[in-house]
């Protein structure tokens, strides 16, 4: 049995029967492991020392929550959510029922495609934005699955198709290890190459609209409702958009997010938007709000290291292929299926792309598939997985920011939906693009 089907299977096995995600993982990388003939020693080296390539991120969004935190405190937020509360009148009012609607999920379709590629600070503006807004959601009877399905189209789309931002960053892995792989592409051909599979997405969104679409009940206190002014200092408003300015330039230059979440707190610090005595606090609640989703991200690259250490991913590809022999649209659905649960184990579009590589482009150029069509099967393999996968960021921070209350469930109110409304529609048309189209 292949080693990494057995991993990736037991792991959304267990977190499917609610099992802590942390630990699925690991128990599915040390079955993984064992099914690949690896002593538990060799399973557990390769898993330790994975372990490191996480801490960066995690470390990046603990600060990032703080970030978001430290913003929240300003009530610049709440500005935004008594706005949006006063088009709601009343109950049973529906058209400003239906426009504060609209609002909220323009503004988190959005502020999700904006942190992609305009203002690329990924994930962080969840924990800021979307607590604040739940209480117009449960107001409004919103299904959050729905909300998470949008976050998610906004978190994966744009680095799909746009060439700006973290959507740069993929498309230059993406030809790199294409060239390393012996086909040469330009990056100019990977936007024209994935606008279908891109299209796919638009239709599992709209497919959300529709399955999500029926009024949900949440528990709210009555309290929340009832606040309708917040006061907030003109200059804590402008501090605030320099602290913003501030992060996005320091992240941009640095390439990195500890330095520019770092350098945002430290403007809202020094302009006296937030009080030096309550750093301490602000970070800690920062952190732990996005602690999980550290860990998931830490044991995840420990999951991948012996993903790769069993070398079963390869071989995976080429057993598919030779029983196939030469059927070109049964092999590129299987490769596809590869990708995804490759991408659903480790949990990163990014990470996938150099597994994967190197064993597609051969066999997409022994199939006759053309450069455009073999850009769009990498480059649509490697995204799946990314909406449903457990250990994903795109399924992780919706999760955080949706179940501040408890009353949002990770696997089956983020995970499932987004897998269903973004996975077999990607799958469906990236098959038809790499087959008849491209």
């Amino acid at each position: 049995m292949n080693a990494v089907i057995v991993a990736v299977v037991i792991m959304l096995v267990l977190s499917l029967l609610r099992i802590n995600v942390v630990f699925s993982l690991i128990i599915g990388a040390l079955v993984g492991g064992l099914t690949a003939g690896l002593s538990i020693a060799e399973t557990i080296d390769a898993f330790t020392g994975g372990l490191g390539a996480g801490a960066t991120i995690a470390l990046s969004y603990g600060l990032l929550g703080g970030f978001a935190i430290a913003i929240s405190k300003t009530g610049i937020p709440e500005l935004l959510v008594v706005a949006i509360l006063k088009l709601v009148k009343r109950e049973g009012d529906s058209p400003k029922t239906g426009l504060a609607k609209v609002l909220v999920f323009l503004l988190l379709l959005m502020m999700a495609i904006f942190s992609q590629n305009l203002i690329p600070i990924h994930i962080a503006f969840i924990p800021l934005l979307v607590p604040p807004i739940l209480k117009i959601l449960n107001m409004l009877q919103v299904d959050r699955r729905l909300i998470a399905c949008i976050l998610a189209f906004g978190l994966i789309t744009p680095y799909m198709f746009l060439p700006f931002g973290f959507g740069a960053i993929y498309q230059q892995i993406l030809a790199t290890q294409i060239g390393l792989s012996g086909l040469n592409v330009g990056l100019a051909d990977i936007p024209k190459a994935m606008v279908i599979p891109a299209l796919g997405m638009l239709f599992g969104l709209i497919m959300a609209f529709i399955l999500f679409r029926k009024p949900r009940n949440y528990k709210q206190a009555e309290a929340e409702v009832e606040v309708l002014e917040v006061k907030v200092k003109k200059s804590s408003v402008v501090f605030t958009v320099l602290a913003l300015i501030a992060a996005l330039f320091v992240q941009i230059e640095t390439e990195a997010m500890i330095a520019g979440a770092l350098a945002g707190i430290t403007v809202l610090y020094v302009t006296g938007a937030l009080k030096w005595r309550e750093a301490d606090q602000l970070l800690t609640e920062g952190m732990r709000m996005m602690a999980f989703v550290g860990f998931v991200m830490i044991t995840a690259n420990g999951f991948a290291a012996v993903i790769n250490a069993t070398g079963d991913v390869e071989s995976l590809v080429n057993a598919s292929a030779s029983l196939l022999k030469g059927n070109v649209s049964i092999a590129v659905l299987i490769m596809l299926f590869v990708g995804l649960f490759v991408t659903l184990g480790i949990g990163s579009s990014f990470a996938t792309i150099p597994i994967i590589a190197a064993i597609f482009v051969p066999l997409g150029l022994e199939l006759g598939l053309s450069p455009l069509a073999i850009i769009a099967l990498i480059g649509t393999a490697g995204a799946l997985g990314d909406a449903g996968s457990p250990a994903s960021d795109t399924t992780l921070g919706p999760t955080a920011g949706l179940n501040v209350d408890g009353q949002h469930n990770h696997i089956w109110d983020t995970c499932v939906p987004t897998f269903i409304c973004y996975n077999i529609p990607l799958i469906f048309f990236g098959w038809i693009a790499i087959v008849y189209i491209l």
